[in-house]
């Protein structure tokens, strides 16, 4: 009988600013609110790390900013209470306090057994895939980002995994020669965390939709898209699945009256601890859940908000052709619908 096992993936966790005043005062798990029995109970929690990890307080000021986002060492230990045992660095605050920033934040990350990717002390390092073991299931992650071009790692310095977003043969093939490194170190899944694209947008454009696409038809399983700082709409392209973009999840950020960007949910995958064959991905089911941002915590919506994210996300992915179903805990996405594939335990 085949195992499922279970991979949550959230959008922006931005632990600087309010959030980091907050950390001292508070438990590691309070900013969790009532989410962190759903994220605990995920075999992996997957998200994108929005700041730096530091105590180094000079800002980056080889280009003009609006915003620098950097959380004390302790800010880990708000990780760990969330199980989130992996995240992408290739985003646009990641060198917001310079390499030292960065430099850092790989220091405490790997005190804290929380495995990274996307950014690095070089180009090298930047661009080199995670490989990981959940539950059995052996995971790739590459991380890539199209934001802030100067944070670029080079061969001679620290900086992000930054690529266009566009479906030309060198990004593709840059994608597809790290997809083959992950299949030939055992991945039997392959995840592509891409912080991409303009800040409130409620849909991709038709070239975003043509690159993830064009990654899937590459050999990634999984297309994990954040930045927007809304959720997008979820696509299930042939055998992968694509969340175009997962929103935030934790911060202090105003809220967008009409965009509402304190509206979110946990997308929690399904696959089979068996999966990598290219005829059968072992995409199971994705799962919903609603939640809703307070300022430094984010907790399950309820009532009314729960029916309109909902509601929301239904209008988005129509766009896409997914077919999807209200329960009782959100929203489903039957991705696999062979009777008896799997067994009922599931994790």
């Amino acid at each position: 009988m085949k195992k499922l096992v279970t991979l949550a993936f959230i959008g922006d966790v931005m632990l600087g600013r309010g959030v980091n005043e907050e950390i001292p005062q508070r438990s590691p798990e309070s900013f969790w609110g009532d989410v962190l029995p759903i994220l605990q109970g995920a075999d992996a929690v997957i998200a994108n790390l929005e700041c730096a990890i530091t105590q180094h307080t000079q800002e980056h000021n080889r280009t003009p900013k609006a915003f620098y986002f950097r959380a004390d060492p302790a800010a880990v230990e708000v990780l760990r209470a969330a199980n989130i045992q992996c995240v992408s660095l290739a985003n646009n605050h990641i060198l917001d306090f310079n390499d030292q920033g960065l430099l850092d934040t790989l220091k405490y990350l790997d005190a804290a057994g929380i495995q990274h990717t996307g950014a690095g002390r070089d180009i090298s390092e930047a661009t080199t895939p995670v490989i990981m073991d959940i539950a059995g299931l052996r995971v790739g992650i590459i991380a890539l980002t199209d934001n802030e071009p100067d944070f670029a790692a080079t061969k001679d310095s620290p900086g992000t995994n930054y690529l266009e977003i566009s479906p030309n043969s060198l990004t593709l093939s840059l994608i597809e020669s790290a997809v083959v490194q992950l299949r030939q170190a055992g991945a039997k899944l392959v995840i592509l965390s891409a912080h991409w694209g303009p800040n409130m947008v409620i849909s991709p454009p038709p070239h975003f939709r043509q690159f993830a696409r064009a990654v899937v038809d590459r050999g990634v399983d999984i297309f994990h898209g954040h930045s927007a700082h809304l959720f997008q709409g979820v696509e299930h392209y042939k055998q992968g699945l694509i969340l175009y973009d997962t929103g935030d999840f934790l911060d202090d950020y105003a809220v967008d009256p009409v965009l509402r960007n304190d509206w979110s949910f946990v997308f929690l995958l399904e696959v089979s601890d068996v999966c990598g064959k290219r005829s059968d991905r072992g995409l199971y089911k994705l799962r919903l859940i609603p939640v809703i941002l307070h300022y430094a915590q984010v907790d399950l919506a309820k009532g009314e908000e729960f029916t309109t994210i909902c509601h929301r996300m239904q209008s988005l992915c129509a766009a896409f052709n997914t077919n999807v179903i209200q329960t009782v805990e959100g929203l489903e996405v039957k991705l696999r619908t062979k009777k008896n594939a799997y067994s009922s335990s599931v994790v």
